[in-house]
């Protein structure tokens, strides 16, 4: 089963990077239930910006550490540039 990496926009702008298997119910979980993070629960609502499939865990879990290292601009031009294509 895949991994997804995925970046959320919270209400107060801020970006914050997870991983999941299912993006959906994991971005309702960040807008509505106690298992979202607690980063997130403060910031609500977040809305999903990005998402990028990974074959497993471990690589998603390296693409996710690498995002998080990525400058604010950076991570923008990440978004920016997946949705142009």
């Amino acid at each position: 089963m895949s991994y997804f990496v995925y970046i959320l926009e919270c209400s107060d702008g801020s970006l914050y990077t997870g991983i999941t298997k299912d993006v959906t119910k994991r971005l309702d979980e960040h807008n509505t239930k106690d298992t979202g993070a607690k980063y997130t629960k403060a910031r609500r609502p977040v809305k999903l910006l990005y998402e990028e499939a990974s074959s497993d865990r471990s690589s998603a879990s390296k693409r996710e550490y690498a995002i998080k290292k990525l400058t604010r601009l950076k991570k923008l031009q990440l978004i920016k540039n997946i949705s142009l294509k």
